[in-house]
């Protein structure tokens, strides 16, 4: 019996490697109107229907582009008016004072500011200011001219918080010029018909000298935390 089942599994193997080559040979002859036409098998369309590659690269979406009024400068900003508070193109002018400690230092100072909405809630301001100090009992003066972007979220009618980050130039008495980077956080507060009063925590960083060692290179940076309230006036 095992040499029976033997021989007839060799015969189907004989078999099944003698069909391969009119297999092979089926699949590239060429059929006439006369000859039968091969069998599709499964659901897929023949390699000769295929779509053609296309690129898959999406498109870019619309982006939005602020809408300013006309002439830049919107008026009658607040109560009674039409334009609230951070809209595009309310003016604001004014400015604040603030106090600022550090390690043996203390410092007053006063700036006057002008600030913009150049679009919904996004505004550019000029800030100068002037700084007395007193470190360690002596006393100093500097100056500090800023552009500062910021971005105020209402949340009421008349009651803002903004964040802002100033960005220039400093001048401090002996040490000289030098980079100033000044964020501020803070609350905008609808006061009256027109007003807008600001407290504010800022932190300021600025680098007031270059000096040359035997080692190298030195730059001297100041750094302090303080408070300031602010008093503005919308156009």
């Amino acid at each position: 019996m095992i040499i029976a089942r033997t021989t007839i599994a060799l015969s189907i193997t004989s078999l099944c490697l003698s069909l391969l080559p009119s297999i092979a040979a089926a699949q590239t002859t060429t059929f006439s109107g006369n000859d039968p036409q091969p069998v599709r098998v499964g659901a897929g369309a023949s390699s000769n229907a295929l779509p053609p590659p296309r690129s898959d690269s999406d498109a870019q979406p619309q982006v939005s582009s602020p809408v300013l009024p006309a002439g830049g400068v919107v008026q009658q900003a607040g109560v009674g008016g039409t334009t609230a508070y951070a809209r595009a193109g309310v003016l604001e002018l004014g400015g604040n004072v603030g106090f600022n400690v550090a390690s043996g230092q203390t410092s007053v100072s006063i700036s006057p500011t002008i600030g913009w909405f150049f679009a919904d809630n996004l505004q550019i301001s000029g800030i100068f200011s002037y700084r007395y100090n007193n470190v360690n009992g002596q006393d100093a003066h500097s100056l500090q001219v800023l552009a500062e972007p910021s971005v105020h979220i209402p949340f009421s009618r008349t009651v803002f918080g903004f964040a802002g980050v100033g960005l220039g130039l400093s001048y401090v008495d002996g040490p000289g010029a030098g980079f100033a980077l000044v964020p501020r956080l803070g609350v905008n507060l609808a006061v009256g018909r027109s007003g807008i009063l600001t407290p504010a925590l800022n932190f300021s960083y600025s680098t007031n000298d270059v000096i040359a060692t035997a080692n190298g290179t030195l730059l001297t940076v100041s750094t302090s935390f303080g408070a300031n309230v602010g008093y503005t006036v919308m156009w």
